[in-house]
């Protein structure tokens, strides 16, 4: 059993940033697949960024060079570190992990304001 939880969401400005992490209760290096998922009101989730357990990264066309997914297996986290932030990134992020079955956080708020 895989159990996340996020933290770090907030209310920046424009053009700041925040750095989300997600914390598992499994060994990270065991979990095949993680990632960030976010959905905004109104809205669809969607995939904003993943990390396997080789390594390799994905990201949303709409994040691409702002945001980086990072991972720490020391500490069992992942980090989404999330730059030039948009009024558009506002929207509740979750953390995602699939190992035989998905697992999902409670979510972290992220508001960017104008």
């Amino acid at each position: 059993q895989v159990q996340l939880v996020e933290s770090g969401g907030g209310l920046v400005q424009a053009g700041g940033s925040l750095r989300l992490s997600c914390a598992a209760s499994g060994i990270i290096s065991r979990i095949n697949f993680m990632g960030w998922y976010r959905q905004a009101p109104g809205k669809q989730r969607e995939l904003v960024a993943s990390i396997n357990s080789g390594g390799g990264t994905n990201y949303a066309v709409s994040v691409k060079g702002r945001f980086t997914i990072s991972r720490d297996n020391a500490k069992n986290t992942v980090y989404l570190q999330m730059n030039s932030l948009k009024p558009e990134d506002t929207g509740v992020y979750y953390c995602y992990a699939y190992s035989r079955t998905d697992y999902w956080g409670q979510g972290t708020q992220v508001t960017v304001s104008s």
